[in-house]
C-alpha cells in the first residue's frame, strides 16, 4: 500500500482491506467514532501520551486530548485518514508500508516518523502500536505516541561527532605516517655516513621505526578501534610484518582456538611486541634465512598467547655490533599495556604473554 501524499486531499485507507473501498473518509471516520465507549474516551483523553484508535479497516476513529492539542486541530479533521496531511512528505510512504504490512498480519508494529506540530514544526514521534481483538474479531488498532525529536537530535550530534573523530584520526594517522618516514630516511642517511662498526645499529633502527610505522597503519585499520578483534588484527600485522623484506624472509603464522576483544592500547603494545621479536630475528640472521615466528591464541580469559621465534640457533650470522635490546623493549612495551610477561621466546621457553581484561564499553 502507498498513501497519497499530505495535502493531496485524497484518503487512501489503510490495510489490504481498504484497497477497493474508496469514498470513507472523515465522515464516517465521525461516525464510528461516536460509536466508541464513553469510558474509552474518558480514559484515553486522561493519559498523557498521544494515542490514537483505528477501526479493522485503518480508519482512525478517535484521536485522545493529547494528540490534538499536539496538532492544534479539531478531532473531525484527524479522523478517517485526515490526520496524515500532517506526515512529513518524506516519511509518507515509509510509514504507509509499514502499517500496512502490520494490518495485513494483524501484527503490532513501531515506527518512527515525523508529526506536523501546531506551530508548523515536524517533530519526530516513536509511534507504537498493537491489534485490538474482541470475541476472536480483529477491531482495529489502538496505539500511542512519544515525542523522540530529542533523542533524534541527540543521535545526529553523536553521528556528527563520530565523523569528526574519525577525520582527526585520519590526519593524526597521516602525519605520524609521515614523520616516521621522515625517520626512516634520517637514519638511513646517518647509518650510510657512521663508520662501519656502527652500520649495523643505524639498520636495526631503521627496522624498528619500519615496524612501528606498521602497527600504527593496521591499529588505524581496525573495523572498531575500541575494540579490536585480536585474532584479526595479529593476522593482518603479520601478513604486513611479512612484506617488510623479501618475500619469504619473514614469516609470522599466527595459530590457536582463542580469540578475543582488545583495547588500542593493548593492541598497540601487543603489535610492537611482536615487529621486535621479529626484528630481533632480522638482527641475528643472515639476509638468506627465514624468520620464522609462530604466535599460539589460547582459548578462554583473560586472553594469553605464546610466541615462538626460530632464530635461537642463528644468533652468530647476523649483523655484527648490534645491540641486544630485545628483552628490555619488550618489558617496556608490556608494562605500557599492563601485559604479564614470561619467557624469552625460545623453542625451550616461549615468550608468554597474559592480556588484560579489556574495559565495558561506556554506555
Amino acid at each position: 500500500m502507498v498513501g497519497e501524499p499530505p495535502g493531496s486531499g485524497a484518503a487512501e485507507p489503510l490495510g489490504d482491506g481498504l484497497a477497493g473501498e474508496t469514498g470513507r473518509g472523515p465522515a464516517q471516520g465521525t461516525a464510528e467514532a461516536a460509536a466508541l465507549s464513553d469510558s474509552f474516551k474518558r480514559f484515553a483523553d486522561v493519559v498523557p501520551l498521544m494515542m490514537w484508535r483505528s477501526d479493522e479497516a485503518g480508519h482512525a476513529i478517535h484521536h485522545n486530548e493529547c494528540w490534538l492539542k499536539f496538532t492544534g486541530r479539531p478531532l473531525e479533521e484527524e479522523l478517517g485518514q485526515g490526520w496524515r496531511s500532517g506526515l512529513h512528505p518524506e516519511d509518507f510512504d515509509r510509514h504507509a508500508k509499514i502499517v500496512a504490512d502490520a494490518f495485513e498480519t494483524r501484527a503490532p508494529f513501531t515506527v518512527e516518523f515525523r508529526l506536523r506540530r501546531h506551530d508548523g514544526e515536524y517533530r519526530w514521534l516513536l509511534d507504537t502500536a498493537r491489534p485490538l481483538v474482541e470475541d476472536g474479531r480483529f477491531q482495529g488498532y489502538l496505539g500511542s505516541c512519544f515525542d523522540i525529536t530529542d533523542r533524534k537530535h541527540a543521535e545526529e550530534h553523536i553521528e556528527h561527532a563520530l565523523a569528526e573523530k574519525e577525520a582527526l584520526l585520519a590526519e593524526v594517522y597521516h602525519r605520524v605516517r609521515n614523520n616516521l618516514q621522515v625517520m626512516v630516511s634520517l637514519i638511513g642517511l646517518y647509518g650510510r655516513a657512521a663508520p662501519d662498526a656502527c652500520r649495523g645499529s643505524f639498520e636495526a633502527l631503521g627496522q624498528r621505526v619500519r615496524a612501528i610505522a606498521l602497527v600504527q597503519q593496521h591499529l588505524h585499520e581496525a573495523p572498531h578501534i575500541a575494540s579490536i578483534d585480536l585474532k584479526d588484527y595479529l593476522h593482518r600485522l603479520a601478513s604486513g610484518l611479512g612484506q617488510l623484506r623479501r618475500a619469504g624472509r619473514i614469516s609470522v603464522q599466527v595459530g590457536g582456538s582463542g580469540n578475543g576483544l582488545v583495547e588500542p592500547r593493548t593492541a598497540n603494545a601487543l603489535g610492537m611486541i611482536v615487529a621486535e621479536i621479529v626484528a630481533e630475528c632480522l638482527d641475528a640472521t643472515a639476509e638468506h634465512v627465514a624468520c620464522s615466528i609462530a604466535i599460539d591464541i589460547e582459548e578462554g580469559l583473560p586472553s594469553r598467547l605464546s610466541i615462538v621465534s626460530g632464530v635461537s640457533e642463528m644468533a652468530a650470522s647476523g649483523r655484527p655490533n648490534v645491540p641486544n635490546l630485545g628483552p628490555r623493549l619488550i618489558a617496556a612495551y608490556a608494562a605500557q599495556a599492563e601485559i604479564a610477561v614470561t619467557g624469552d621466546a625460545s623453542p625451550s621457553d616461549p615468550l608468554r604473554l597474559t592480556l588484560p581484561t579489556a574495559r565495558p564499553a561506556a554506555q
